[in-house]
């Protein structure tokens, strides 16, 4: 059986760690280089770095910052933010990135993804989608989540895993920082329409939050949280303690 992932994600800007609630309201954290080596060590089954105002602010990834992260973490690190380009890809990669993850690039060019698939292979290709509901659709929004790109979410990530794209983070923007637990009707909708990894991203509270995705929703392949690892709300260690003695198979 494969084992569930543990992922902290580093949401990036002006350098700093930040988190805040539905997207917005983004408060300073600490500082990603600090929070990567911590994770790295702390049992964190992969990480995930997002420079989140790149795209909206029209500009590329920050990579000095990230070329410190990757320095120091020893477990696969998925970087995003600003990925507009196969020459984006490249940079990513030879500053330590493990993966790429790319959201408003694919929407504005959609051929990147298979671009990127053909020349780094599926496996390192993951397409991020920040998805909402509006009037009862699951909508993509772009640019962290500030443009409404009125797609319907569920066909958009099934036409860009059958173009390349070898995972899927899906980003509630519904429940990101709510801490009311995961999004699971938009989970189910999107593993159902998929056949590689799906990462659940978007409101962990607590322990049981994980544990309840892994239970409900078995073929989703990683849970994804911010704040209450940030916060020392819940450590990973104890989170898959837990995981483990509910019957839920990690690497500890």
């Amino acid at each position: 059986m494969i084992s569930k992932r543990i992922i902290p994600c580093l949401d990036v800007k002006d350098g700093r760690v930040v988190k805040g609630i539905n997207f917005e309201g983004l408060g300073d954290v600490n500082d990603p280089v600090k929070l990567a080596s911590y994770y790295s060590s702390a049992g964190a089954d992969e990480l995930v770095f997002y420079d989140i105002t790149a795209s909206a602010e029209g500009r590329k990834l920050f990579t000095d910052i990230l070329t410190k992260t990757a320095e120091t973490v020893f477990i696969p690190l998925t970087v995003g933010g600003g990925i507009n380009s196969i020459a984006d890809f490249d940079r990513v990669l030879k500053c330590g990135a493990d993966k790429v993850s790319v959201n408003s690039g694919a929407i504005r060019n959609p051929s990147l993804i298979e671009q990127a698939a053909k020349r780094y292979g599926d496996q390192c290709v993951v397409i991020s989608a920040d998805v909402k509901r509006v009037n009862g659709q699951y909508t993509v929004f772009a640019k962290g989540g500030r443009e409404n790109t009125d797609m319907e979410a569920v066909e958009w990530i099934r036409r860009c895993v059958g173009n390349g794209a070898g995972e899927v983070v899906l980003n509630s923007i519904d429940t990101d920082g709510v801490k009311n637990g995961f999004d699971l009707p938009m989970l189910d909708a999107v593993q159902q329409a998929v056949d590689v990894p799906v990462i659940a991203s978007g409101g962990a509270g607590c322990i049981a939050d994980f544990v309840t995705l892994f239970q409900k929703l078995p073929r989703i392949d990683a849970g994804l949280a911010a704040s209450i690892f940030h916060f020392g709300e819940v450590r990973i260690h104890d989170l898959k303690l837990a995981l483990r003695d509910a019957g839920i198979n990690v690497r500890l």
